[in-house]
């Protein structure tokens, strides 16, 4: 399963991330001012060395001043989250966007692109169009991130960093729809990401303001974290994952039972005057086995297998 922490700007951050187990560190260009930035190379360096995943968000959509970050930098990942809908939650005109990441793709075919998918807390928002607007994004895109929405984003036009909860059983749904690997992100802490992921069976897990420090009012204070909180972090989400490995070791034994059994009442079966009751019970248990089998491909991308 995916580990990942934001915002790491600094070398020393880094190496302490990866020390407690963090593979995916993620770090952001503030603007295509200050697109250059030495001390962020080093972190995407010292990623390289350690076999660990640098992601880079670009706070600008300067194609040309994109391209030349991603030679300066070298990151694994690019990562794009701009805001997809507008205050209300109505989805935008996302054709840019597509074919913003498709250019990308032809250029830069080697780094996979993660986007951002926007889910509102839970109750804020009726018919919120996240899993319509995955469908749009998912051709150009290689991992989705969900996040959560905010009528007023902390960072203006682009998704993230509210420190709150997305809805957990849209997120589940969002996993289900995707043919490709799902983060889930928006308010993780270590209180709260074991549960997270026994719920939404993500492929990964992604922090940022809640593994942040506090300062003496208990305001998270960004691009500064807190280890003992990653620490803890990355602890429950590796428990997480243990319990997910037990349920699918489960459901593979139940799996291998029902194909046993439909395979035995299949056999079983009269050449002549197959009668109705037989064949319902063939059917229920297909059903069965058609349910587990997508319930583990949902397993499989989560544990990485």
């Amino acid at each position: 399963m995916i580990i990942q922490i934001y915002e790491i700007q600094t070398p020393e951050e880094a190496e302490k991330c990866i020390q407690l187990g963090v593979r995916h560190l993620g770090s952001v260009l503030l603007s295509d001012g200050e697109w250059r930035n030495p001390v962020l190379k080093e972190v995407s360096r010292l990623c390289r060395d350690s076999n660990a995943k640098h992601s880079l968000i670009p706070l600008f959509q300067d194609p040309q001043l994109l391209y030349q970050a991603m030679d300066y930098y070298e990151p694994g990942l690019i990562h794009f989250c701009e805001n997809l809908t507008d205050s209300l939650g109505k989805i935008q005109t996302l054709d840019g966007l597509l074919e913003y990441q498709s250019r990308f793709k032809e250029k830069y075919p080697q780094v996979p692109i993660i986007r951002s998918i926007p889910i509102p807390p839970k109750g804020s928002v009726q018919d919120f169009p996240t899993l319509e607007i995955a469908r749009h994004m998912e051709p150009v895109t290689d991992l989705f991130l969900i996040d959560t929405w905010s009528e007023k984003e902390p960072v203006e036009g682009y998704i993230g960093i509210t420190g709150k909860p997305v809805d957990f059983d849209l997120a589940g749904r969002l996993v289900e729809q995707s043919d490709i690997p799902v983060i889930l992100a928006g308010g993780l802490s270590p209180e709260n990401v074991c549960e997270a992921i026994l719920e939404v069976i993500p492929a990964g897990v992604d922090s940022c303001t809640q593994t942040n420090a506090q300062d003496k009012n208990g305001k998270s204070q960004r691009f500064q974290k807190d280890f003992k909180k990653v620490d803890s972090f990355v602890r429950e989400a590796r428990r997480a994952e243990q319990a997910l490995q037990a349920r699918r070791a489960e459901m593979a034994a139940e799996l291998e039972g029902l194909k046993a059994d439909l395979q035995d009442r299949e056999a079983a079966l009269p050449a002549h005057s197959v009668r109705p009751h037989q064949i319902m019970i063939i059917e229920e248990l297909e059903e069965k086995i058609t349910d587990i089998e997508n319930d583990m491909k949902r397993y499989n991308m989560a544990l990485g297998t």
